[in-house]
């Protein structure tokens, strides 16, 4: 069986979790939630073999909890895929969050796991929004034809997740699989490790085939594709019950972002504010703070009163602690006092474009004009911000979809987009210069920049990624929600640049000290 590596940690008891529990489900159904409801926080992330794709590891009751990224459907288009995809076919259950709202979209996934053979649990989530809507679900109904439990749930409210906690600790069940899908499952079985690869050969997944050497064409993707909507639709059509759709102020909001006449101007507005946000207040104002103030005065002051008293800074052991680039010195001021401001404003931000729903608009809105560039509409968040701060706009680029676009917008923030503080030097110059400089100055900026990527995408092989992508209803954000991924995800950031500036900061004095630098 293929080992994907996924480090098993221990619960709240000090107990080994041997069984797995993978998260899955759609973009932007809440998973994330889940995740915090049921380990308490953030346990450990896994680099998933093979891709720059971090999997959130928890705890609960004998499982070993994995959040895996939003998917459509079982298949290995992306790095995001091929990782959930793989942690859902070694799962021992899998506990599949439907968004009630988009119930047809999301149940195409879910008949698919139960095709899969495994163990399943629906947590019906938005379940307040669907009261709202006037939608009438039959959850027992539901239930039966799917096969699994359905459990109605408001995640962000704290609704049914006590439900969620003892299904999973009685394990969940196997599905009502298609029987034709069944039957041919069944006929190549011995082909495959397990029945969710003999779903995913008959499906032609690539990985899944050259990781059995089998070169056998199968042709099966379209036909169990139209087997599977047309199971969906009937499903829907005999559980759920629509009122007359009536129109909303953010309903119309959501209709305007995603038309390029009120769109555009739309996202001019927010990308400015964005801007501002994070290129002016938090990386020149807060960051002066921070840095200057807290960090690179008092916290400095205090560090080096305690370590010059028992340790000569001219020595190694003293340069590698409190030297210019020392462990307790640098490093400290530049993650706390540089980069964790921003982090925090960054996804403090995405978070709320996330949760409200404007962030997949956004991206549908570029995504036509990104494709010039080798890149999809994601590409626009990091462009953005990298205006503000280069390094934290080059972390972001991790929501781009594969390692051909994460190179093009690397390079393309490296050399064509100046952060805040060139900017800042630049604006300083160009006051004192007639504004026909200035205007050349931006022009030839998008001239390098729209040449570099057009270069870049006839260069390096491959294409961009298509933009599946979650159109979500407009939503109020959940303040508390937003906090707690906002949390997760700057722990996350600390734990993983915490030890490579320490890692640099070792190198660069060491061969400082024997003066490898001159």
């Amino acid at each position: 069986m293929q080992n994907i590596k996924i480090n098993k940690v221990k619960n709240s008891m000090g107990e080994d979790c041997p069984l797995t529990l993978v998260l899955a489900g759609n973009p932007n159904v809440g998973k994330s939630v889940f995740f915090n409801t049921l380990t308490g926080a953030y346990v450990d992330v896994s680099n998933f073999p093979g891709t720059t794709v971090d999997l959130s590891i928890g705890a609960f009751d004998r499982y070993t909890v994995i959040d895996t990224p939003g998917i459509y459907g079982v298949s290995s288009y992306n790095d995001e895929e091929r990782a959930a995809r793989d942690s859902i076919l070694y799962a021992d259950l899998v506990l599949n969050v439907v968004d009630a709202v988009h119930i047809e979209r999301d149940l195409f996934l879910t008949q698919q796991i139960i095709d899969m053979g495994h163990k399943v649990i629906v947590a019906l989530n938005m379940m307040d929004e669907i009261e709202k809507k006037g939608i009438q679900i039959n959850m027992k109904k539901l239930s039966q034809l799917l096969g699994v439990p359905v459990i109605p749930v408001s995640a962000i409210k704290n609704i049914g997740m006590n439900r969620v906690k003892a299904e999973i600790v009685m394990g969940g069940k196997v599905g009502n699989r298609i029987p034709e899908i069944d039957e041919q499952i069944k006929a190549i079985a011995s082909s495959a490790y397990t029945e969710g690869e003999a779903l995913m050969m008959l499906e032609e997944d690539e990985n899944i085939l050259e990781r059995h050497q089998s070169t056998k064409k199968y042709a099966y993707r379209e036909i169990f594709y139209n087997l599977r909507r047309n199971v969906v639709n009937r499903i829907v059509r005999l559980t759920v019950d629509y009122p007359p759709e009536t129109p909303s102020i953010l309903g119309n909001f959501g209709h305007m972002m995603l038309k390029p006449l009120t769109g555009i101007p739309l996202l001019a507005v927010m990308l400015f504010i964005m801007y501002q946000l994070i290129g002016v207040v938090i990386a020149q104002h807060i960051v002066s703070i921070t840095e200057e103030l807290l960090m690179g005065t008092y916290y400095y002051r205090f560090i080096m009163s305690i370590m010059v008293s028992f340790l000569d800074i001219r020595s190694l052991l003293g340069s590698l602690l409190i030297g210019e680039f020392g462990i307790l010195t640098m490093v400290p001021i530049y993650i706390l006092g540089l980069l964790l401001p921003l982090v925090i404003g960054f996804y403090l931000l995405i978070s709320l474009l996330e949760d409200s729903g404007i962030l997949p608009r956004i991206a549908v809105l570029v995504d036509r004009v990104f494709n010039f560039l080798g890149l999809n509409g994601r590409a626009v968040i990091p462009m953005i911000l990298g205006f503000g701060c280069v390094t934290m706009a080059i972390i972001t680029t991790r929501i781009l979809g594969s390692k051909r676009e994460r190179l093009i917008a690397t390079v393309l923030l490296s050399i064509a987009i100046p952060c805040s503080a060139q900017l800042g030097i630049i604006s300083g110059i160009a006051a004192k210069l007639d504004p026909f400089y200035t205007l050349v100055y931006f022009l030839t900026i998008f001239i390098v920049f729209t040449l570099l990527g057009i270069l870049l995408n006839i260069l390096l092989p491959g294409q961009s990624s298509e933009l599946l992508m979650d159109i979500p209803p407009i939503r109020v954000p959940q303040i508390k929600n937003v906090l707690q991924k906002t949390a997760m995800k700057s722990k996350l950031f600390l734990l993983e640049a915490g030890p490579l500036f320490a890692l640099g900061a070792i190198i660069i004095t060491v061969l400082n000290y024997t003066h490898g630098l001159t």
